[in-house]
């Protein structure tokens, strides 16, 4: 198994771009996984699964390097915000969010052939209030159409996050630390050229 580089199962942009960050080369897997929340599954079961049974369905697709894995989610209480389905779901959750604390956990998996191993990244993200016009121009921008929660902190949504505590990575949905703690684990190096 070559271990220079892995296979990450994700089509998102920005976790190609914090991997790179990191000086890891990577392919991409594409894979399909069921991304629905279970009856009674609590947020922390239910980013753990689901970025382990994508790293397990990359490893069935290209078992020649370590497949990486990972899924976040936005927690308010006890409710988790998916992605949202449209317009007016995303001005919902925006709505919800509004001058208020919530978690973000991000789930990151690595699959060898010795197992999945995985990590999770627990932050909590305060937001100043969210007019309903602001909420309507943001939709506008098309950022928040396949984030969880809404909303990408790395985007125009930065100017709604009044603190963070916790990984900026893994609110963008890869924690780093913790990532290069699994990376570690399974022998692939960081800082090669990308």
């Amino acid at each position: 198994m070559n271990t220079q580089f892995v296979n990450l199962a994700s089509g998102s942009p920005r976790r190609r771009d914090l991997l790179r960050q990191i000086g890891v080369p990577y392919r991409i897997v594409d894979i399909a996984v069921d991304e629905a929340v279970l009856s009674g599954e609590t947020a922390l079961s239910y980013v753990t699964r689901v970025a382990a049974a994508k790293a397990e369905a990359g490893w069935k697709k290209t078992p020649d390097a370590p497949v990486l894995a990972a899924d976040t989610t936005v927690v308010l209480g006890e409710r988790i915000l998916a992605k949202p389905r449209n317009r007016s779901d995303a001005s919902a959750m925006l709505h919800a969010l509004s001058g208020q604390t919530h978690q973000v956990l991000t789930a990151i998996a690595v699959t060898t052939s010795s197992g999945t191993l995985h990590r999770i990244s627990y932050s909590e993200v305060v937001f100043r209030p969210i007019s309903v016009a602001e909420s309507d121009l943001y939709w506008n921008t098309n950022e928040p159409q396949d984030k969880a929660g809404g909303y990408a902190i790395q985007g125009y949504a930065a100017v709604f996050i009044e603190s963070l505590r916790g990984s900026y990575s893994g609110v963008m949905g890869l924690p780093l630390f913790e990532t290069a703690q699994l990376l570690d684990q399974v022998g692939v190096p960081r800082w090669q050229k990308t």
